[in-house]
């Protein structure tokens, strides 16, 4: 899948942001619109780090890690537009805001991130997300990030 235009399997998505296991929360983006927008796909799995706290006997994915999946799938899109694979770049955030959480997210969800530009000047991007599984709002915000060359 990572030769398909608009988008990006695992092994992509590492060349293309710095986040590892655990903090890597996408496993794929697809419908990548240069500029305009992605939706990034989370498989929910039971073996995740979080959910041994987040509940015992209930888990349920923390918002903020919905969030920061939301950034994730960001910045995938944002470095496919620039043309920025393999250059190590990366993607600091800046503002979170508007954020509301809608209904929970566990093991055996899919979670789709589907994230759309507001706008960019420069190295900052805002952008507006929602985190949806199947027709369910689980998730919304407004953020922005600013895209770093580490050199």
């Amino acid at each position: 899948m990572s030769d398909e235009p608009g988008s990006a399997d695992l092994a992509k998505i590492m060349r293309m942001i710095p986040h590892r296991a655990p903090f890597l929360f996408i496993d794929k983006v697809h419908s990548i619109e240069n500029g305009t927008s992605a939706v990034g796909v989370k498989n929910v799995t039971a073996n995740e780090p979080h959910f041994a706290g987040h509940f015992p006997g209930k888990p349920i994915m923390p918002g903020v890690l919905i969030v920061e999946a939301m950034a994730q799938t960001a910045a995938v899109m944002v470095v496919e537009t620039l043309g920025m694979i393999d250059k190590g770049m990366l993607v600091y955030f800046m503002t979170v805001d508007k954020t509301r959480f809608r209904a929970p997210v566990g093991p055996g969800d899919v979670l789709e991130l589907h994230v759309t530009v507001q706008r960019h000047k420069g190295n900052v991007w805002r952008f507006t997300g929602r985190g949806m599984v199947g027709d369910r709002l689980c998730a919304e915000a407004e953020f922005s990030a600013m895209i770093v060359d580490p050199e």
